[in-house]
């Protein structure tokens, strides 16, 4: 069976992978309203100025952690023959928990107070947020694993 690192990192689809999660990060974050939501676009505002190309940058070095922490779900999917979208959203709670524990490190050593301190303050309704991302994640990853 092929793991999920191997579908998402092969030289012939990470460029791709990697566009259409910035895609995927970028609507997510437009999507958000209320007062959390402009918080949420202000911190994503300010961590894409840092540099032009810091957020396609840290999703270039994020896929290949994300994608071996996600791939005990995507075996599971496979294995039950479970649509991928479906299987991530009802276990969304468990991808967020391996996701986050990802970025809470990536953040802890980053040499970058702005994304430490934006991080800090938005890391509180983080989860509830990377399980909303579910849906398009598993239909990002079933566009490639197919």
């Amino acid at each position: 069976m092929t793991t999920l690192v191997e579908v998402l990192t092969s030289p012939a689809k990470k460029a791709s992978v990697v566009d259409d999660c910035v895609d995927l990060v970028d609507r997510e974050v437009a999507d958000k309203s209320g007062l959390s939501g402009m918080a949420i676009k202000a911190g994503y505002g300010a961590v894409k100025g840092i540099k032009p190309g810091f957020i396609k940058g840290a999703v270039t070095d994020l896929v290949p952690e994300f994608a071996k922490a996600l791939d005990p779900l995507f075996g599971e999917a496979q294995s039950k023959g479970e649509p991928l979208g479906a299987y991530f959203s009802k276990n969304a709670s468990r991808a967020a928990d391996a996701l986050l524990a990802i970025t809470d490190g990536k953040a802890e050593r980053s040499k970058h107070a702005l994304v430490k301190g934006t991080y800090g303050r938005l890391r509180g309704t983080a989860k509830k947020n990377v399980e909303q991302a579910m849906p398009r994640l598993g239909q990002l990853i079933e566009k490639y694993a197919s």
